[in-house]
């Protein structure tokens, strides 16, 4: 892999990285108004936004890759889901009772499915303006 390649990465994992962080903290934002029962905790935010970061910084990456020069809508549906999926399905692994919580969690996987949607269609956008390339296979 040449450097232009890794800094075409780099560009892309910077990009889903600010479009997944960005649509998780106005999600946040708005379950946190809805349904907490306790008080704000800064730690807990900056913990949650950093892996938010890593998370949307990962899925550009990985997106990039997945696409390449393809324009198949079910492949780049597949990546959002996936990840979407794994992000949203680890709070139920966690959960002690999972009937109880069902709807919070089935809100956490929509939240993630959301958010990747969201950094998806930012790092779409920037591929079609040729702000950042595409993988050549």
């Amino acid at each position: 892999m040449s450097d232009l390649e890794r800094l075409e990465s780099v560009k892309a994992g910077c990009l889903g990285a600010i479009a997944f962080t960005v649509s998780y903290l106005v999600t946040w934002g708005l379950n946190y108004a809805f349904w907490a029962n306790n008080s704000f905790d800064l730690l807990s935010l900056g913990l949650k936004m950093a892996i938010a970061l890593i998370s949307g910084f990962l899925f550009a990456v990985t997106y990039r890759y997945i696409i390449r020069n393809d324009n198949n809508s079910h492949l780049k549906d597949g990546a959002v889901f996936a990840f979407g999926l794994v992000r949203g399905l680890v709070p139920v692994e966690m959960s002690t009772n999972f009937l109880d919580s069902l709807g919070q969690l089935s809100l956490l996987g929509i939240e993630s499915i959301v958010c990747f949607t969201i950094a998806r269609l930012t790092l779409d956008f920037a591929f079609h303006r040729r702000w950042i390339k595409p993988f050549n296979s």
